[in-house]
């Protein structure tokens, strides 16, 4: 499932993003006193957390104010709007800052890390598609707290704005393979260990040749074995996930090392 931002009103959306723009306060029958953008945001936010992308509604919304979906027109003018208007809202979570460290490269493991967990308390958040971003001030000033992190290196703009995005790609999808492990294991009523050891011990009955088709994949598993239905506290592929975060956000930042050391030799 991939949702699409700005798909409402563009200058209604815009102008609530950026709080210019306020709701007319009725002074005859309407509304109740006491219903909010902010209230009805911080509701929709709730929602999506507990109940998933899927359920959220204006119905869902007014109903956990205690309103009717009707109500809330008046501050929001329909769920492409509300959309935006969480998206926004959750990243405000994100630090903006990142005192006391000592280098670009522990800057930037602090960001991937606060990051990764900021979309596992909000997965509805990876279902936001990237290619129309919200414009909003939190989306914004995350962005920029990365690209500050990253300008430390003295790399050109242009390469700046390149590993921005790959980073920003790296963190989310691994985000998202963690998201999905849990999502997984919580529908299915099944842990990934369960799954991978009933599938791993039929594998070399089904394919015995396994290993002379994929002599990669058997030479990269010599030595480890499938997980135990019981292994660990936590799942499976939420371990594995995290794993290759690390191993790959270890990557990346070398790589960064590299093109930082270049750009010093050739004084540019």
């Amino acid at each position: 499932m991939v949702v699409f931002a700005g798909q409402g009103d563009a200058r209604r959306s815009m102008s609530l993003l950026w709080r210019a723009e306020q709701p007319e306060r009725r002074t005859g029958p309407g509304p109740r006193p006491g219903l909010s953008v902010d209230a009805i945001v911080t509701a929709a936010i709730a929602v999506a957390d507990e109940e998933g992308m899927a359920a959220l509604s204006m119905r869902a919304v007014g109903e956990r104010l205690g309103r009717t979906a009707m109500a809330l027109y008046t501050y929001v003018p329909g769920k492409s709007e509300l959309l935006d208007l969480m998206y926004d809202a959750v990243h405000a979570e994100l630090p903006t800052e990142y005192d006391g460290t000592d280098d670009w490269r522990t800057g930037l493991t602090r960001w991937a890390r606060d990051t990764l967990e900021f979309h596992l308390r909000h997965p509805w958040v990876l279902l936001v598609s990237q290619a129309r971003p919200v414009l909003g001030p939190h989306a914004y000033a995350g962005l920029d707290t990365l690209v500050r992190l990253l300008a430390a290196t003295g790399l050109e703009a242009r390469a700046l704005r390149r590993l921005a995005g790959t980073l920003t790609h790296f963190v989310r999808g691994c985000a998202g393979t963690v998201a999905e492990a849990r999502q997984a294991a919580a529908e299915t009523g099944e842990s990934d260990e369960a799954w991978w050891f009933a599938r791993s011990a039929l594998l070399s009955e089904v394919a015995p040749d396994f290993a002379d088709r994929y002599p990669g994949l058997a030479a990269m598993e010599t030595g480890s074995a499938p997980p135990r239905p019981d292994e660990g506290a936590v799942p499976y592929l939420e371990r594995e996930a995290r794993e290759t975060f690390e191993a790959g956000l270890g990557v990346l930042l070398d790589g960064i090392g590299t093109a930082v050391r270049r750009a010093g030799a050739s004084g540019t």
